[in-house]
Order: C-alpha cells, then sequence, then structure tokens
C-alpha cells in the first residue's frame, strides 16, 4: 500500500502495509519492563460475588478485565509538559497532529564518571548529516547501543539508566525538533534532586510554578521505545499515537515508515 506524500515542501513514498512498531507492549507478567520503584501492572477480571468476567471460568459471556498500570513506568509512554508543571496540562489536549518527519539515530553513551551520558556531541554528529542537507526534521528517535532484546524486560529502578544531557535537549528544540523519542525510562539521571534538566530543557520551561510564555505546550517526550537492530538509522514518517487519557501522559504505539 504505497502512499505519495507532500509535506513541508517535500514529496516521498511510504508502505503504509510494512508498519514498524517500536513500542513495547504492557502486559500483566515478569517480562513487563518497570521502572520508578512500581510493581508490574495488574491486568484481572472484575469479580462480583460468584461471578468472573473471564469466559474461560465458564461464568461469563465475555472477557471483562480491569487494568491497572503507571504509563511512566510500564512501558512506552508519551508525555507533555505537564508531566513537570504545578498547573495541569493534559497529553491529550496538547498532541493534535499525529503524523511527523523523523530521523532515527543510533548513539553511544559516553561513560562520565559513575553515568552513562547521551552528549551534545554524540546528538550533533549523529544529525549532521541530515541539518547539513537543510531538511526539516519534526521528531528524532534515539536508540541507545548496545540495543539488546532485554531493554523490553529490564527492570530500570536503582539501576542509574543512562540520560540525555541538558545540552543535547537544548540542541534537539533550538533545532526545531517537537518530538523527542528515546529508548529509555526517562531522558533524565534517575536521581537528580528533581533538577529534571533535560526535560526543561527540550519543554523551554524555566518556571514551573508559573508557566513561561514560550514553553513548548505542543512538543512531547516518549520514553521506553524499543527499535530493532535490523531498522537502519535514517529518515521515517512518524505515526504517534495515544490513548485518549486527560492525563499528563498516556501508554503509546510509536509507528515508522521508511521513506
Amino acid at each position: 500500500m504505497l502512499a505519495t506524500i507532500q509535506h513541508n515542501n517535500q514529496t516521498f513514498e511510504v508502505d503504509l502495509s510494512k508498519p514498524i512498531d517500536i513500542s513495547i507492549p504492557l502486559t500483566n507478567t515478569d517480562e513487563n519492563p518497570i521502572a520508578w520503584y512500581i510493581e508490574k501492572p495488574v491486568i484481572e477480571p472484575v469479580v462480583f460475588g460468584e461471578w468472573i468476567g473471564k469466559v474461560s471460568e465458564g461464568k461469563s459471556s465475555t472477557n471483562f478485565n480491569n487494568i491497572f498500570f503507571n504509563p511512566h513506568g510500564h512501558g512506552t509512554h508519551t508525555e507533555c509538559l505537564g508531566h513537570i508543571t504545578r498547573e495541569f496540562y493534559s497529553i491529550n489536549q496538547s498532541l493534535k497532529q499525529f503524523f511527523f518527519l523523523a530521523e532515527l539515530i543510533s548513539v553511544v553513551p559516553e561513560r562520565q564518571g559513575e553515568d552513562l551520558v547521551i552528549t551534545l556531541d554524540s546528538i550533533t554528529t549523529a544529525l549532521d548529516v541530515t541539518l547539513k542537507l537543510g531538511i526539516p526534521r519534526e521528531a528524532i528517535v534515539i536508540r541507545t547501543i548496545p540495543n539488546l532484546e532485554s531493554k523490553k524486560q529490564l527492570k530500570y529502578s536503582n539501576t542509574n539508566p543512562p540520560y540525555l544531557a541538558a545540552a543535547a535537549a537544548r540542541f534537539i528544540r533550538e533545532s526545531g525538533i517537537k518530538h523527542l523519542l528515546i529508548d529509555l525510562p526517562s531522558v533524565d539521571k534517575e536521581h537528580d534532586e528533581g533538577k529534571l534538566l533535560a526535560h526543561k530543557a527540550f519543554w523551554n520551561v524555566t518556571n514551573i510554578n508559573n508557566l513561561n510564555a514560550d514553553a513548548r505546550l505542543d512538543c512531547t517526550i516518549t520514553e521506553m521505545i524499543f527499535v530493532p537492530n535490523e531498522v537502519k538509522d535514517g529518515s521515517y514518517l512518524l505515526n504517534l499515537q495515544i490513548a485518549p487519557f486527560e492525563n499528563d501522559a498516556s501508554p503509546s504505539k510509536p509507528i515508522l515508515y521508511k521513506i
């Protein structure tokens, strides 16, 4: 299913029959990734007395489950700047378009003391060709190396995962990129005393209590993705799908289409 798309004075083709799903599904098993010191998700049938909402139990004509989960800690999610502000902002209200030109890059975090940091140099080097050609990109997808399948089941709490340097986040913002996707539980350091420097740099938030006028209300961060190794760096059409939660974040399903 080939589609010809005209966007930002560019024309390109994508094959809509070949989606590349870079989300991690949410399950109630020990295989589910977990961050931020919580337990695994709970997916279980509703119970009313002796009635159980599960067909295999023989007492219901339908499967009727409750789901308890945390979007930030249990898998792929997309968040708006309401994640860090005093005032409430909803991802459902912030994200109103869902297709974007994206650049997938692979980076090796740099050892800095006890930390592994995605530096400004690594981002600028990876984006160098695109920037030199003057090709506008609305989204960046960051795959960290090594890229092991185990990322889809990792328990991140108290492991000090790699994170994005504030200078790198600022450069991404200044490049005009509005949607940042990364295969880590956070763009910021796990224990950073609440500074959230990369979040603030990307969203251009200087005052969380009284939001500055130039903060980027329509920009998003998507965390805990997984990009398979066979997917090559380069240009893609991104379809950023969210569930319509009136919350700072929603579980999400980002899909790439090779250009």
